[in-house]
């Protein structure tokens, strides 16, 4: 049976990318600059404050194989760093917008062969004005996919030759053919439209049968769809309007973890908590982590 909690005692005033590694759940606090990690087995948390480095955050990811610079990747206001969880410092890689400053990083997941792929938004809704980049292995960044205005969830398909992507005011999922050799993306299609739903499309998960977990926010929910028609699997509401992202973990890989934020009219008593749903009876797939 379907049962939805809210776990920890962490209120986010905007949660977003959440992503499940080493038994334990990371996820960001965009406006309170907050990296974020929840230990489901400990239901420890931790905390770290970026603000000085990395201005608001918008994406965080693991290392394969963590060097002195840290273990994770973070991105945000200031571009994409690694990030030592140890030590709380941060060592800059690169910003390919630092020239528009009314642009950050947002949301952003790797691919299965390693690249770190994350986009940014126009935070004045500046239409196109935005991007999804690449990030190599040999840390060289790359625009993966130009005239973006609100770069949200990606995720890849289970034999890695699809990537499915989001830019918010489409309303609709992308689809792009995905080379593991050259990490370039092609054939961009319409995957299926979301402007029937009462909410954006924001984060995204995929599970091992390749439906499609969408969070929508303003729309109080993440709903399963089958990507090859678009037709609507199954629903979960959510007591918070501004339902951001969600990911799969537990040990088993059998729970989703939900992001949410604070709206900014209305009072919730829930919002910007952390939620974890059971029973749905899928499992998701493991992450990707960034291989350079």
């Amino acid at each position: 049976m379907e049962s939805i909690e809210i776990v920890g005692t962490y209120r986010a005033q905007w949660g977003e990318g959440p992503i499940w590694w080493e038994n334990r759940l990371l996820y960001v606090d965009i406006e309170a600059r907050q990296l974020l990690e929840y230990e489901p087995s400990s239901k420890h948390e931790s905390s770290w404050n970026v603000a000085t480095t990395i201005g608001r955050i918008g994406t965080v990811v693991p290392r394969s194989c963590p060097g002195p610079e840290g273990n994770l990747l973070i991105a945000g206001d200031n571009g994409i760093h690694f990030f030592n969880q140890s030590t709380n410092q941060s060592t800059a890689i690169g910003d390919p917008e630092a020239d528009l400053p009314d642009n950050r990083f947002n949301d952003g997941k790797c691919s299965p062969d390693g690249r770190l792929f994350a986009g940014t938004i126009s935070t004045t809704k500046k239409s196109g004005s935005a991007a999804l980049y690449r990030l190599d292995t040999d840390l060289s960044i790359h625009t993966a996919y130009a005239g973006v205005t609100n770069s949200n969830g990606i995720v890849w398909s289970k034999n890695n030759s699809t990537c499915y992507y989001i830019d918010t005011p489409r309303q609709e999922i992308l689809a792009f053919d995905y080379s593991t050799e050259t990490g370039q993306l092609s054939a961009l299609r319409t995957a299926f439209r979301t402007d029937h739903i009462d909410g954006s499309p924001d984060g995204m998960a995929i599970d091992g049968d390749d439906k499609l977990w969408i969070a929508f926010c303003h729309g109080a929910c993440v709903i399963c769809f089958d990507p090859d028609s678009g037709k609507q699997l199954h629903r979960v509401n959510l007591p918070c309007m501004e339902t951001t992202a969600c990911a799969f973990g537990g040990e088993n890989l059998d729970e989703l973890f939900v992001t949410t934020g604070i709206h900014k009219n209305i009072e919730e008593s829930d919002a910007g908590r952390l939620f974890c749903i059971t029973g749905l009876g899928v499992t998701g797939v493991p992450s990707n982590s960034f291989r350079g």
